[in-house]
Order: C-alpha cells, then structure tokens, then sequence
C-alpha cells in the first residue's frame, strides 16, 4: 500500500547573505528531488524521502494553522512537533507542564489542544515586554498588552501564566513536580538559572526540551547546558531542528 507523502516548504531562511540566491538554490535542490510530496524545507532545515507523518495527521495540523501566524512561526512546525510529541510521552506521568519562556502562547496553546492537560497545571513564564535593561532581545510582539493577549487565549484555570524575568519569577509560582519542561529564553544564564531551580523537579521520566541548543547563534547555552547536564549524569541529544531534548532518568 503506498503511503501519501506530505511536503512543507517556507520562504523562512535564517543566517544567509541573500535570501533571494539562496532560495533560489534551494529551490534548485527541490527540482532534482526525485518525490515531490516528501519535502520539507523550513526552519534552516530541508529533508527528502521522510515520512512527515505529524503533518498528515489532521488533528496537529489543525491546531498549528490555528494557532501561528504565517511565516516564521509557521515555519517551526517540526519544533511544534517535537513538544506535542514529549507531552503525549508524559502524558501519563505525575507533574505539571512548564515553559519558559511563552511569547505569544503558540507551543503551549498547540500542546493543550492536542494533549488532555485537565488533570495537571500548565506554567507559562514571560517577561512579554521589552526595554534595553531586559537581558532577552526584541520580539515583535513585545508590548505593554501581550501578557493580557496570552491570557486570554487561555481560559482554563489550571493554566498559571506569571509575569516576570526566570529565574526570580518562579517564586511567585512554580510546581513541585514536573513532566514537561519547555526552556525557551534565548538567554544562557536564565536558562540556567531555571535548570538550577527546576531540574530537581522533573520526575523521572520527564521530558525537557531546550529551544535554542542547536542553533550557533545560541551556542553560549549549548556549552553551558552541555556541561551543566554532563556533571549531572545526563546528555543532550541535538535534534536537527536546534532543539535540545533529555529524558530524565531515575
């Protein structure tokens, strides 16, 4: 039985002195591509002759579109599916669900549409401003609003969104285990930081996906969480798409 292959391709590129050439390259490299329907081109990353089975499936495709905005943010739909897939992984465990940090809610929002989070707590962290003191950089939706447009896209009451910079902030609020722990914060002494306070309360089993690890402009967390987890016993597994992923052992 032959299986229908999906394709993904963006005009998303990262690093590149000019977009136009290096699409046009990429685009070269598509056309002696042999099957059409099994590319993926996106996020600094492109594949051929890969199943892409979490694109076909329906349920995680309509919660992506939902819930990000064309262009870059769709364009991380592989990162997407790396955090659905550690939450459906732990989705039996005891513990809460954390992430820090959430900008706009898009992988939290994607997560708890598709995993039951009804019997556990979702922790979202985010300073959602910005000003030069602030030690993350600019995003375009840094404002004075965003923490109340994040609220509102959820209404659970289990969901505890805390304002504030991480570490500092988890004192305000911060479970005491954990299943799934999502570290985004472009930032290697605050990510730090929260692996000193947080580590400890991943149960074991529990999954923690690190963002930024495998992405070079970011490479002061990756030396520093690769030694950080070495002198605990654990390593880091570097996923194509510069995600960082540990399964924490017993």
């Amino acid at each position: 039985m032959s299986l229908p292959g999906p394709s993904f391709v963006s005009g998303v590129l990262y690093g590149v002195n000019d977009a136009q050439r290096a699409g046009d390259a990429r685009q070269a490299l598509i056309e002696q591509v042999k099957v059409k329907t099994s590319i993926f081109a996106a996020d600094n990353l492109i594949t051929w002759d890969k199943t892409l089975g979490f694109i076909r499936e329906d349920a995680f495709a309509t919660a992506v579109n939902a819930h990000t905005r064309s262009g870059p943010e769709r364009a991380g739909v592989w990162r997407y599916h790396t955090l659905v897939w550690a939450a459906r992984q732990v989705a039996m465990l005891d513990g809460d669900f954390v992430e820090c940090a959430c900008y706009r809610g898009n992988t939290a929002r994607i997560v708890a549409d598709l995993v039951d989070i009804s019997n556990r707590r979702y922790f979202l962290y985010d300073l959602f401003d910005h000003d030069e003191t602030m030690p993350h950089h600019s995003m375009p939706a840094h404002s004075k609003t965003l923490y109340d447009e994040v609220r509102a896209r959820f209404p659970e009451p289990n969901v505890i969104i805390t304002q504030g910079r991480v570490p500092e902030s988890l004192a305000i609020a911060s479970p005491e285990k954990i299943a799934l722990l999502h570290i985004d914060m472009n930032n290697a002494e605050a990510e730090i930081g929260a692996l000193e306070v947080l580590w400890d309360r991943v149960v074991p089993g529990g999954v923690l996906v690190l963002d930024d690890y495998g992405w070079l402009a970011y490479h002061r967390q990756y030396s520093a969480e690769l030694d950080w987890f070495k002198a605990r016993g654990q390593f880091v597994l570097e996923l194509p798409t510069g995600q960082g992923l540990v399964v924490k052992h017993g």
